[in-house]
This record gives structure tokens, sequence and C-alpha cells, in this order.
């Protein structure tokens, strides 16, 4: 039998359910201080409706999970670099193509208009288009046209180096949020922008760049102050906002070799039924397509002196790199994962690296920094290029801290005072010989990772597993890349 304490604590907790449900329908309210959100007499305090990020141009979508990472087949030359590793890779996207000719070329087209006095600045982001030449080989052809002529627009663009690349990346990434806040009517075109006043997305959001052209729905401050002479009635887009993408960069070697596998429609659940050898199903190279069968599914080198069969039954057609979007998709919709031209990736080369790094966002080649400050805590001066400056951080900064002590952690766990064999042969504080080129090393921390088959390349390359590296300012006739960019908020779409 109830007694009455009993039928009170039922009520009360009844009640509880109720008050607790009603505060979730009350969406422009604050649920922890009863403050309405958007209400200039409450104060503005401002939340965006947002629902979820969208894919950037030329995007698409990977959904991350775990998979086994490293070697799919015997290496040919026993390197042991990958050695199989299970990591988990975050949800991100991803450029469905590599970066082609013609967009290059439209990078190439802004910076010699607006950085018309600085001439440096464009030859800095020029191809090198001379690495087509060969001693005993006639490729002129390939150094006049393969960049700008027309029939080339559509093909990767090569000859850039792991630098080039990531400055490309930079610009596009500023060219998409420009045109996003263009499209939202928050800022007006300006082609007028030139030299240091041009839009970057990190001097906008510090309020450091201003349009020579207003937009048509500029933003209302809601905490506009009229009696204050720093307040200002309409306000610069914020990352609260939601309008504003993240960085376009070069994508890690752990989240390529998982987006280059396309493991999606390989697994039942969570049971993965088939480990891929190639970016395709299967142990070939060849497809099982009624319609094409027998055909290659990747540009690639069959054998020494054949780079695509005979006259009249072309095996994939192409001698050199060919149109990016070409041949089949793997099962996440990127194309030319395997084959055409390998790929720059963000990390640092080392042999061990599978065997040390973290098994979620696996990364080798952090350099932390932080902006540049004055002694009261606000923005320098922007570069004369409009860039925002940035330091590494210093010991000092990072000293009470347990996930890091240092800004460069590229030697950690390979490289560093903890990782020398011979303590004796060293110094106990010079660290340089063990990754030191041409001395005691064929790599330093210069050497950045590429990863995929080109069409100067075997079918053993074709393999994501397969890594190899070049110095980062180099370049190559075989190398381009594409970009990436982070997926923020939920792994998944449309999950509410």
């Amino acid at each position: 039998m109830y007694t009455f304490r009993k039928i009170g604590s039922l009520v009360l907790m009844a009640a509880l359910i109720v008050a607790m449900g009603s505060c979730g329908k009350k969406k422009n309210e604050s649920r922890t201080t009863g403050w309405k959100y958007n209400d200039p007499d409450n104060g503005g305090f401002e939340v965006a409706k947002y629902v979820e990020q969208e894919a950037g141009p030329g995007l698409v979508l990977i959904e991350g999970g775990t998979f086994v990472m490293g070697a799919t087949q015997d290496p040919t030359i026993f390197t042991r670099n990958n050695q199989p590793t299970r990591i988990t890779v975050r949800s991100f996207y991803m450029d469905q193509t590599e970066v082609s000719n013609i967009d290059y070329l439209e990078y190439l087209h802004w910076i010699r208009r607006v950085f018309s006095t600085y001439p440096e600045v464009y030859n800095k982001a020029l191809p090198d288009t001379l690495v087509w030449r060969q001693r005993l080989a006639y490729n002129e052809p390939l150094v006049s046209n393969y960049l700008r002529h027309p029939a080339y627009k559509n093909y990767p663009v090569v000859g850039v180096s792991w630098v080039q690349a990531n400055d490309y990346a930079k610009w596009r990434t500023d060219r998409v949020n420009e045109m996003r806040l263009i499209d939202e009517g928050i800022i007006g075109l300006d082609l007028n922008q030139a030299n240091e006043n041009n839009f970057n997305t990190e001097a906008y959001l510090l309020n450091l760049y201003k349009s020579e052209v207003e937009g048509k729905k500029p933003i209302e401050n809601l905490s506009y102050n009229p009696e204050d002479p720093n307040s200002q009635e309409f306000r610069p887009s914020r990352l609260e906002d939601g309008i504003l993408l993240p960085s376009y960069r070069l994508p890690t070697e752990a989240e390529w070799e998982y987006a280059a596998l396309g493991l999606i429609e390989n697994s039942d659940y969570e049971r993965i039924s088939q480990r891929k050898r190639y970016p395709w199903n299967g142990n070939y190279v060849r497809t099982t397509d009624k319609k094409y069968y027998g055909t290659f599914v990747a540009n690639f080198k069959r054998g020494r002196g054949d780079y695509m069969g005979v006259a009249g039954a072309l095996n994939d057609g192409s001698d050199i790199p060919t149109e990016v979007g070409s041949y089949y998709p793997n099962d996440f919709g990127l194309f030319n994962m395997g084959g055409n031209v390998s790929e720059w990736v963000m990390d640092v080369y080392r042999p061990s690296t599978l065997d040390d790094w973290d098994d979620l966002g696996s990364f080798r080649g952090n350099v932390f920094k932080t902006q540049v400050r004055d002694q009261d805590g606000f923005i320098t001066q922007k570069d004369s290029l409009g860039r925002i400056r940035y330091r590494e951080i210093t010991v000092a900064e990072s000293e009470n801290r347990k996930n890091y002590r240092k800004a460069n952690n590229i030697d950690y766990l390979d490289g560093d005072f903890a990782s020398i064999a011979n303590v004796n042969k060293w110094s106990s504080t010079d660290t340089t010989n063990m990754y030191n080129f041409g001395n005691s090393s064929l790599i330093n921390n210069e050497a950045r990772v590429y990863k995929g088959g080109s069409w100067k390349d075997g079918a053993y390359y074709l393999s994501p597993s397969v890594r190899r590296y070049l110095d980062e300012n180099e370049a190559s006739d075989y190398i381009g890349f594409r970009c990436a960019m982070d997926r923020v908020g939920s792994p998944m779409t449309g999950r509410k």
C-alpha cells in the first residue's frame, strides 16, 4: 500500500519529468539560465540555427571508422615500414578527384591579379614544368604544353611540391569562404583587392580585413550599444555563425589510405568481409564489367616499355596522366586513388610511424604554433601578403602540460634523444645525426609521404598501403595532390 509520502514522491518525479520535457520545447531560451537567445533586450547572446556542416566545393564525405592500416602484400625490398596496425580515422571530407591543371591555373591567375606588385609570389607558386625532361627521352612538348594547353586542362597538375600544394589549399580555403560570405550577402564582391588588402579567412575572423564593397544583408549586431563608441550596429560573420567552412588541407597519410581502400561496401555491420589489396575489390587490375571485360581499371605501367598497350587495343588508354575522374571510382566515390598520379599527404616520413603514432587521428608532423601578439595580447600587424603571423610555442609556455612539452613533435619517439640507439656515439643533446640526410640517413624532417601508384609505376604501387617519400620542396612528373577538410560535429550525416 502506498503511503502519502510515496505518493508525494511520485507526484514530484512526474512534475520533474514534465519540467525537463518543457525545457526542450523552448529552443530560443537557455536551458541552464533561462535567458533568451538572439534577443537584444536580454543582452544579445546569439545562437545560430545550424543543422550540420555542408560539403565544400569538390568534396565528398568520408565517414570515419576503424580499419587495419598497413601492408596488404609482401614488400618488394623488405622495407618493413608499414606493419599492419589497427587505427581509427575520424570522418572528414576529401576531393573526389585530383587537383587539375585548370584548378591550379585559376590559383595562378588570382595570385597574378592580386599580388601584381609582388611577382615573386607568382613565381613561387609556378609548377616546375621541367620535371618532364629526361636525359634520353623527347618530352619537350610536355614541358611547353602540359600545364597550360586546353587539351590538358582536366589532367592532374604535376610538378608541384608539398609546400606549393599546402599554399594552394590555404588559397582555396579563402576563396571558398569569401564566396560563401558573398552568397549570404554579408560582404560584396570586391575585385579591387590588392596585395596585403586581400580576403583571407583568419584576418576576416579577427576583424582585420575591411571590404571596400558593402554586402546586401550585413549581420545585425544584437548586442549593439549606441552609447559605446566601440560598438558597431553591424558585425562581421563569426565562427559561431556556422557560415565559414574549416580549412582545406592535404589529407593525412592515415586518412588517404583509409579513403583509398573504401571498405564501406566490404563490411556487414562491423564485420569486414574482405580486406582489399587495391582501391577496388579483388587481386586483379582488370574489370569484370561485361561491357568492358578485361580492360584495366587504372592508369599505370604494365611493364618495362608498356605504358598503354598496343595500338588498336590500348589497355588503359593513357600514356601519361589522363583526365581526373577517369576509370571507376572506389566505394567512397573517389576517382584515381590507384594510378594516374601519386599524391602528397601531410605526414613527415618515418619508417616506424605505424608502430608509434596514436590510434585515433594518426599523424606525424605536428609543429604547434600560436598567433603572434603584442604584450597586451592583441594581434600584431599582418605580414606583407595580408596573412596572420604565427610563431612556434615555447618550452616555457608548455612546461605544465601533460599532452605535449614542446612545439616541434616531428621527432617524437623516432629521432628524439629518447629514441637514439647509441647514446655514447652522439652528444647527449644533439639528435640531428639520427636522421641526417646524406650522412647517417636518407631521410630528414623535410621528407614528406606521398601515396598511391602513378602512371609511371607498376601494379605493386597501386596498393594504398605502399609508403614512399620525397623532400617537401621537390616536385616530379608523377606526383600531384588532392585536398581534404575536417568534418565538424557528428561523424554521420543526418544525425539528430
